[in-house]
């Protein structure tokens, strides 16, 4: 691991920022170099980023901490959007830049499971500003998104 030093101000700033996006600063600052790289160096900093989320993911969910969780699962999902975004030349910088990514996959492979899929997923990020779900409800939509993550990782690997 390496160390950046920076003035007690900026730190301030970058977590701030980081904390209102729900994200580690490391995280604030790799999305804010990020367009700055090749393109094969964006796709392989979008898949580390994918395993980075999922793995911590994963261990919170186990430990219980399902609102973290869920917007941890999130993050995995956007990062395997972002990697068919670069390699569909679609812009992915946004939610509806998202949204549409997943309409493109349903109608370019006829299965509208994407959207559904996207949609209950759409539910567990949202679930990280308003704590809404159950863990019941919770565990539905994880299977979820563990779905659509298998699906998009398939997609992904075949092209």
């Amino acid at each position: 691991m390496s160390i950046i030093k920076v003035t007690r101000d900026i730190y301030e700033l970058l977590l701030v920022i980081a904390r209102r996006k729900g994200k580690s600063i490391e995280e604030l600052i790799l999305e804010s170099v990020i367009k700055e790289l090749d393109p094969r160096m964006r796709l392989e900093a979008y898949r580390k980023l994918h395993e980075k989320y999922f793995r911590e993911a994963e261990e919170l969910y186990e430990k219980g901490d399902l609102v973290q969780a869920g917007e941890k699962y999130w993050g995995a999902l956007v990062s395997l959007l972002n990697i068919i975004g670069e390699k569909e030349n679609l812009p992915h910088y946004t939610h509806r830049d998202l949204r549409e990514i997943v309409e493109f996959l349903t109608e370019k492979t006829n299965d509208p499971e994407y959207s559904r899929l996207f949609s209950s997923a759409e539910a567990l990020h949202s679930n990280f500003y308003h704590n809404f779900m159950s863990r019941l409800s919770f565990n539905v939509h994880r299977e979820d998104i563990l779905k659509l993550i298998q699906k998009l990782k398939r997609l992904i690997e075949s092209t």
